[in-house]
């Protein structure tokens, strides 16, 4: 379903975790998310993107968003017509390396699309991976053009979910703007 808003102008929003399966140590996923989608969606033609200082400045004056009016706010006063905010579920490294993992990397997350007029959400994307030898999943096997044949980091699965979320939405936003 396309998004709703002709959208010219998004904000990232720093991202939260949500999951109880995300270490201490692996507390900086919500950044991580927050910095690929920001390079991801930075990376795309036709769409400007608030930058990540001038959110930060907005947020100290009003705190975190974590409803609806604050988002709006947020997006009031970064002049954008949409806000990005995410949540990491999940997120745990690989044990081993690329060549072989005795427990893969699995990562979870959802973002949202925020209309700032109306203040509901008019996109949601959700990625929810597992790692899983070729052997066990026939299916995967369109990822290998993409990866090779390699256990990949957090980090590294993360990017991929983000970039097929950031181009949904760009093909969705495209399609509806032609």
């Amino acid at each position: 379903m396309p998004p709703e808003t002709d959208a010219s102008q998004r904000a990232p929003v720093p991202f939260t975790s949500s999951g109880s399966e995300s270490k201490p140590s692996e507390g900086a996923a919500p950044g991580l998310l927050a910095r690929q989608v920001y390079s991801t969606m930075a990376a795309l033609p036709g769409w400007q993107i608030a930058s990540e200082h001038e959110v930060q400045e907005v947020l100290q004056t009003i705190g975190q968003p974590s409803d609806s009016a604050r988002l709006r706010r947020l997006g009031e006063l970064v002049y954008a017509d949409a806000v990005m905010t995410g949540r990491v579920l999940r997120y745990r490294e690989r044990i081993g390396n690329e060549v072989g993992a005795k427990s893969p990397a699995s990562v979870a997350f959802v973002v949202d699309l925020v209309d700032v007029r109306r203040g509901d959400v008019v996109w949601s994307a959700r990625f929810d991976e597992t790692q899983k030898a070729l052997s066990e999943n026939l299916f995967a096997i369109g990822d290998i053009s993409q990866r090779g044949i390699k256990w990949l980091t957090a980090d590294q699965l993360m990017l991929e979910g983000v970039r097929k979320a950031v181009n949904q939405l760009h093909q969705l936003l495209v399609r509806s703007a032609g």
